[in-house]
């Protein structure tokens, strides 16, 4: 049976919601046990009787805060998500989720988990969405500030490897985040990863996408550096929010409007969801040796519940094997690009 650390204190609310949102998961799946690490006489309140067999209790009070830095992390091994990283390091869980610090939660798990065969830096993965009925993967939208074409090259063999064996596409695309769709557009990093994904024949790989085709569905799975990744992100969220609060704002304008809005509530209602954080709830830090699923800070109930989903779908795949397997296949054919230009 799959079992899931969990960071119960980490999050910016306490560990209510996080309790919460592990207790809703556990009623909606019996394939799984947890271990909630924190303040034991706190969680202890929170946790009914009844799932006394199915969450343990690592007691353990100090908590990594947001205003923390991540290099501390290192430092304090008795915090929430220092314990819980050790328990998937030690084999005593299969998987990691936390609404923590999300730096000291992928310094962690880099340094101890460790990284998988043949990946240079790990990447965080999350789901966008578009205007057709699915979902965009994009990597890396904040682990690496500087990458190379190697790391994209790597990015994009880990995306569409997450793509097959968590989201279940049958040939998920690949697209190169630039400012054109041309092969000679784009910066020096991104013109040479172009080179690789192509002479390496990554299967699917269709080019050059720009930011609007994360949004159309143009493609599967879209690369790009975390520098660029995390403010495409953050101004995705932005952008939801403002037209929400807009669309508020003109409806309470005119009884017509008013009438309209009585209409269009299952519209709004949908697009609520498709923009819902907590529908995915968090982001997978691809490239290290089990999962790690980073939730986001401000996490309710709803988005801790997808999240240990998200866990145990992929502690229950064999994504690892599948990534190490192609980049062992794919960096040979890198290399023996380089011999020949050289």
């Amino acid at each position: 049976m799959i079992k899931i650390a969990i960071d119960a204190m980490g999050g910016d609310f306490g560990p209510e919601p996080i309790i919460e949102g592990l207790i809703l998961a556990i009623r909606n799946n019996n394939n799984f046990t947890a271990i909630a690490v924190g303040d034991k006489e706190q969680l202890s309140l929170l946790i009914p009787p009844a799932f006394n067999h199915r969450i343990e209790i690592l007691d353990t009070k100090d908590v990594i805060s947001m205003h923390d830095s991540a290099t501390d992390a290192l430092k304090r091994k008795e915090s929430t998500i220092y314990r819980a990283i050790e328990l998937v390091k030690e084999g005593k869980a299969n998987a990691v989720v936390s609404a923590g610090h999300s730096g000291a939660t992928m310094s962690l798990a880099t340094l101890k988990i460790g990284r998988l065969k043949g990946v240079s830096r790990p990447a965080i993965a999350t789901l966008m969405p578009t205007s057709e009925n699915q979902n965009t993967l994009v990597l890396d939208v904040g682990a690496n500030v500087d990458s190379d074409a190697k790391n994209l090259f790597q990015f994009a063999i880990m995306g569409q490897a997450y793509a097959q064996s968590v989201l279940r596409l049958d040939e998920p695309m690949i697209g190169l985040l630039s400012n054109g769709e041309e092969e000679s557009k784009g910066n020096e990093v991104t013109k040479e990863c172009y080179k690789l994904l192509s002479s390496a024949k990554v299967p699917n790989f269709a080019g050059n996408v720009e930011g609007a085709d994360i949004f159309k569905g143009t493609v599967d799975v879209v690369v790009c550096d975390g520098f660029v990744g995390n403010i495409l992100l953050k101004t995705a969220e932005g952008v939801a929010d403002t037209i929400g609060k807009i669309i508020k704002k003109n409806l309470k304008r005119s009884l017509i409007s008013i009438a309209g809005a009585v209409l269009m509530r299952k519209v709004f209602k949908s697009l609520k969801v498709r923009v819902d954080y907590a529908e995915y709830g968090g982001a997978p830090l691809l490239g290290v040796k089990a999962p790690v699923i980073i939730s986001h800070g401000k996490s309710n109930p709803k988005a801790i519940k997808n999240a240990i989903f998200q866990a145990i779908i992929s502690a229950s795949s064999n994504l690892d094997s599948i990534i190490e397997q192609r980049l062992e296949k794919y960096t040979i054919k890198e290399d023996s690009i380089k011999k020949d230009t050289i």
